[in-house]
C-alpha cells in the first residue's frame, strides 16, 4: 500500500550493507571509472618503460606501482562510496585536519626532489604529497559551513569558508603549488556559487584572483616563465609542451601505433603530466575522445542525480566533487595541447603518482556516496507527496 502511494523505495535501511549498495550506486559513473584506470595501465605500459630505463629499473617498475597504488584507490573509492553523507562529512573533516598538519609540516620535513617546490614527504618506499588529499576534505568542510548558514540562527558558515580557504590557498603559494592553489580557489567558488552567492561579490573576487595572479607574475619567476611560454607566439620544439604538441599533431586520427610514439622518450613527465599525449600520438584522436567521453559521463551523471538532491550538504559536497575532479581534467588535458599554461597536473586516475591516484579514489567514493539514491532524498519525493497529499 505504501508504494502505491509514495512509489517505489529504492532500497529499505534494514536491507543487507552490499545488495543496497548495488541497489543505489551509481553504476555507470563506477564503470567509467574502471575503465580510465585500465586506460591509465595501458597507457603506462607505453609511457614508463623509458623512464624506468633512464633510472635504471626494470621495464614495467611503474606499471607494477601504478597496479598496486590504483588497487588502494579502488579500495578506498568502494570503502567511501558505501558510507553515509554524515560518515562522508566526519571523515572528510578529519582528513582535512590531518592534510593540513600535513602540510604545515612541509617547510620542515618535506623534500622537493629536485623540482624547486617543497611539496612532498619522502617515505623511502613512496612519497606522500599533503595538497592531493587536501582537496577532497576541503571540499566536504567547506560544504559543511556553507550548509550550515542556511540553517535558522546557523554560523556565518561563508565567511569562515572564505577565511579557511584564503590560509589554505596562502599555504600551496607559499610552496609554490599554484595549480593546487587554483583547484582549491576554483572549489570554493563553485561552492559558494552554488550556495547563492551574490553575482557582484563573486566578480570581486575574480578581480583579486586577477590581482593576484598578477603579483604572482612579478615576483615568481617559475609562474612568469611558465605565462610567458604559454603566451609566446611560437612554442619551443625542445620544451615539454613543444614535444607534446608534436606528438597530438604526429598521432592524427588513428594514432602511429601501439608502441610506435618518440614522445616518451622525450618527455620526463609522459607518464604523469603528459600522459594524454602519449595517448594521443600512439592510439590517436579516437582513444582521446573516448577518455574524454568517461570523464563527461562521469560529471553529467553526478550532477544530474545531486540536482534532485534535497540535503544543501550533500547537494554542495557532490558538487564541489564533481566539478573539481573535470577541472583538474580539463587542465591536464588543456596543458597538453597548448590551451592552458602548464601546471603540472594529473590526470586523474590515468596519470602515474601514488598520491594523486589514491586521492582521487577518496573523492570519487564520496562522490559515488553523495549520488546514491536514498529514500526520501530528492526535492521531487516532497513536491509529488504535496500534490498527493
Amino acid at each position: 500500500m505504501t508504494e502505491m502511494v509514495y512509489g517505489s523505495v529504492p532500497a529499505q535501511a534494514a536491507d543487507p550493507i552490499l545488495p543496497r549498495w548495488w541497489r543505489t550506486i551509481d553504476r555507470w559513473t563506477m564503470a567509467c571509472i574502471l575503465i580510465l584506470f585500465a586506460v591509465g595501465l595501458l597507457l603506462g605500459l607505453a609511457a614508463s618503460p623509458p623512464l624506468a630505463a633512464r633510472n635504471g629499473l626494470p621495464p614495467f617498475y611503474y606499471v607494477e606501482r601504478q597496479a598496486i597504488f590504483g588497487g588502494l584507490a579502488l579500495i578506498a573509492m568502494l570503502a567511501f562510496s558505501m558510507m553515509s553523507p554524515q560518515t562522508v562529512r566526519r571523515l572528510g573533516v578529519l582528513g582535512f585536519v590531518a592534510a593540513f598538519g600535513a602540510l604545515l609540516a612541509l617547510p620542515f620535513l618535506g623534500t622537493d626532489f629536485g623540482k624547486g617546490a617543497v611539496r612532498w614527504f619522502s617515505l623511502g618506499f613512496a612519497s606522500f604529497q599533503p595538497s592531493e588529499f587536501l582537496k577532497p576534505g576541503f571540499i566536504v568542510i567547506t560544504a559543511w559551513l556553507m550548509a550550515a548558514a542556511q540553517d535558522f540562527d546557523g554560523p556565518p558558515g561563508r565567511l569562515w569558508s572564505f577565511g579557511l580557504m584564503g590560509l589554505v590557498v596562502a599555504l600551496l603559494v607559499m610552496q609554490p603549488d599554484f595549480g593546487q592553489a587554483a583547484l582549491i580557489l576554483f572549489a570554493w567558488g563553485v561552492l559558494y556559487f552554488v550556495a547563492g552567492a551574490p553575482m557582484t561579490l563573486l566578480v570581486v573576487i575574480a578581480g583579486l584572483v586577477a590581482f593576484g595572479g598578477s603579483l604572482a607574475y612579478q615576483s615568481s619567476e617559475h609562474f612568469a616563465r611558465r605565462i610567458d611560454g604559454f603566451l609566446a607566439a611560437d612554442v619551443d620544439p625542445r620544451t615539454q609542451i613543444g614535444y607534446a604538441t608534436n606528438a597530438i599533431q604526429e598521432g592524427g586520427f588513428f594514432g602511429v601505433g601501439v608502441g610506435e610514439g618518440e614522445v616518451k622518450w622525450s618527455l620526463p613527465d609522459a607518464h604523469t603530466d603528459f600522459i594524454i599525449a602519449v595517448a594521443a600520438e600512439e592510439y590517436g584522436l579516437v582513444l582521446v575522445l573516448v577518455i574524454l567521453a568517461l570523464f563527461a559521463v562521469i560529471v553529467v551523471r553526478s550532477l544530474v542525480r545531486l540536482v534532485r538532491e534535497r540535503d544543501p550538504f550533500t547537494r554542495l559536497a557532490g558538487t564541489g566533487l564533481a566539478c573539481t575532479f573535470a577541472v583538474q581534467a580539463m587542465v591536464n588535458m588543456g596543458v597538453a595541447v597548448r590551451l592552458l599554461p602548464a601546471k603540472g597536473m594529473t590526470l586523474p586516475f590515468v596519470s602515474y603518482g601514488g598520491s594523486s591516484i589514491i586521492a582521487a579514489g577518496i573523492a570519487v567514493g564520496m562522490l559515488l556516496a553523495l549520488t546514491r539514491t536514498r529514500p526520501q532524498g530528492e526535492i521531487g519525493d516532497i513536491l509529488l507527496r504535496g500534490r498527493r497529499g
